[in-house]
């Protein structure tokens, strides 16, 4: 039976969210129904409210997502209608190479599923990035879904989702940090304080940050960052060269500003890698000489959501967060309802958060 629910609809882009009631369907085959406790908002989402991805409209973004099973479809076993999961966007089909191979983020075998969501007039709309989670209820395949403790605040849990794992995942999974590397961590947002975090973890010896804020490069020591230099500081390679004569082991571009990829390599050591972690606008460019990066061995290639093995890696965050080595409580900047959603837009985008997160 479907199902009636709020969600913040996009209908043009560049334009305020509109909360309307939409028409949630049932779970089909192999999925479930969800109904959210939290989600928080993910500059991602806000690259494609703003058509900077470009997609189709219209549309209910949202993809960090925590809530409780509901409703089980045909096929899906492993969980029971009041089960505590997060919903993330990896949906993966167990059986292409990419997921043979232990990376689901790139799962090319579950073409393009029809939404679950309906507007009053009946017409689809798009559940974006298979979640459609700025709403008071999602239907998503079983493989997006992760069971989580009930001891775990939502507002916390559900970054896990997406900016933890992408970020923790990024330092640890697709740059292989190891212990006694050095790491250059250019943003200091929400996904660039976790690779942070990652780097910690991995036992990188020097971690250094690099950000436009001094504020947010304080922010960055608190979550084990060893260094910090100002972005527009022009001795910002002169800085690094104190702590890492070398350069750095592994730089993690953790912005979608595009001024920031331009110098990058710079920052590297011989040998090192560049790690492209977040998503710059569809068009934008930027410049190499490559005869440098062949000559020195280095680098460059992209993270897609850290790489991690959902089942694999968040159980792990999860114990690394009980023990107190993974802050998540930390990253939560300010708590909103669905209703007040384009204020908490206005204030991601203002710079400040780490994360806002929509209660329901």
């Amino acid at each position: 039976m479907s199902t009636k629910i709020k969600a913040a609809i996009c209908r043009a882009f560049g334009s305020p969210l509109a909360i309307e009631t939409l028409t949630l369907a049932a779970p089909g085959a192999g999925e479930l129904s969800v109904r959210m406790e939290a989600v928080a908002i993910c500059h991602s989402d806000i690259s494609y409210i703003d058509g900077g991805w470009g997609g189709t409209l219209p549309a209910v973004y949202g993809h960090e997502g925590v809530g409780r099973v509901t409703g089980i479809g045909p096929g899906v076993s492993g969980f029971a209608p009041g089960d505590r999961v997060l919903v993330t966007l990896i949906r993966a089909c167990h059986h292409c190479t990419h997921c043979a191979t232990g990376h689901p983020a790139y799962c090319d075998g579950n073409g393009t599923p029809e939404s679950p969501i309906r507007d009053a007039e009946g017409r689809p709309v798009l559940n974006a990035m298979h979640c459609g989670a700025f709403a008071e209820a999602v239907t998503v395949h079983a493989s997006q879904l992760v069971a989580i403790p009930e001891t775990m605040p939502a507002e916390s849990a559900c970054l896990l989702s997406c900016g933890v794992i992408t970020g923790v995942g990024a330092a640890v999974n697709s740059a292989r940090l190891r212990p006694g590397q050095s790491a250059v961590i250019i943003g200091a947002g929400g996904v660039g304080l976790n690779a942070i975090q990652g780097a910690r973890i991995a036992g990188a010896a020097r971690i250094v940050a690099i950000d436009m804020s001094e504020e947010k490069l304080t922010i960055a020591r608190e979550f084990g960052a060893t260094d910090g230099i100002l972005a527009n500081d022009a001795q910002a390679l002169d800085r690094l060269r104190a702590v890492a004569p070398k350069g750095a082991d592994v730089v993690l571009l953790c912005t979608g500003a595009i001024q920031a990829y331009r110098g990058a390599l710079d920052y590297l050591a011989p040998r090192g890698r560049v790690v492209l972690v977040g998503m710059p606008h569809v068009g934008q460019t930027v410049e190499y000489e490559p005869v440098n990066v062949a000559a020195a061995g280095q680098g460059i290639f992209g993270s897609k959501m850290g790489d991690v093995v959902p089942a694999r890696d968040i159980p792990w965050m999860i114990d690394l967060y009980e023990q107190g080595r993974l802050k998540l409580d930390e990253l939560v900047s300010g708590r909103w309802s669905l209703e007040q959603i384009n204020e908490a837009i206005a204030d991601t985008k203002s710079g400040g958060a780490r994360r806002n997160v929509i209660l329901f």
